[in-house]
């Protein structure tokens, strides 16, 4: 039988969702509790991979178990034994078919930026300099649409494609936090925090929003922006076709 797990977790203290060898991740996490507490090994697929101390507000993953259990015990006994900055909201049973990573429609980041220091924004990136948000937010219908985001990538990843289809893109205020919102139907590696990089040097004048545009057809890296700190970025929603999770 396969399920799907609803989770969040604070990403601070983590090396990133994936198991990784002599560094603690999300995921090893996960594998853990589960296997502890339904006795059999259980190893979870993860929706993506978020990166070092990136965070997440709703992240699904599966798993396969033949062990009957009741979901609603499960899911109390793992919020006590999963560390405090791990949560997780939901089970599901699901079709044997159904794969987290590759049936998700989309899914939705959010980065935030602060522009007054704060000993309480921990999870806000500090920005000194003025910010044009208009000139923002124009530069953000550059990146609208199915293209090729190779200029905001890391290098030597192995991907299929590079295109990905940016279904909303924008800056708002809100309260004092400056939030950034992009959604797409997937995301290179390292791909939001060089947009958000990018999108900061169009705020402070450096380049023309219609720069962007330019920088996305050059295909290269060097021409993006340098990629904003981990702790301001929250892997916000994930949605699924209704047959899957309703």
């Amino acid at each position: 039988m396969r399920f799907f797990i609803e989770l969040s977790y604070k990403g601070t203290n983590y090396h990133g969702w994936q198991v990784q060898p002599n560094a603690n991740t999300v995921q090893a996490e996960v594998n853990k509790a589960l296997s502890t507490i339904l006795n059999t090994k259980i190893e979870v697929m993860g929706a993506g991979r978020t990166d070092a101390g990136v965070h997440a507000k709703q992240m699904f993953a599966h798993f396969d178990c033949s062990v009957e259990f009741e979901p609603l015990l499960i899911i109390s006994k793992l919020n006590s034994f999963l560390p405090s900055d791990i949560a997780v909201y939901a089970i599901y049973d699901v079709p044997e078919d159904a794969n987290c990573r590759f049936d998700a429609l989309s899914r939705i980041y959010k980065y935030n930026v602060v522009q007054q220091k704060s000993p309480f924004s921990t999870t806000a990136y500090y920005v000194r300099k003025d910010l044009d948000v208009k000139a923002m937010n124009l530069a953000c219908k550059h990146i609208l649409g199915m293209q090729d985001f190779t200029s905001f990538s890391k290098v030597n990843t192995q991907t299929f494609t590079n295109n990905c289809n940016v279904m909303m893109a924008d800056w708002q205020w809100v309260a004092n936090e400056l939030v950034f919102t992009i959604k797409s139907d997937r995301f290179l590696r390292n791909m939001v925090r060089a947009i958000v990089g990018t999108l900061l040097e169009v705020g402070a004048g450096k380049i023309a929003p219609d720069d962007v545009k330019d920088v996305i057809l050059k295909k290269d890296r060097c021409m993006a922006g340098t990629s904003v700190p981990a702790h301001a970025l929250f892997l916000s929603k994930i949605e699924y076709p209704k047959d899957i999770i309703a």
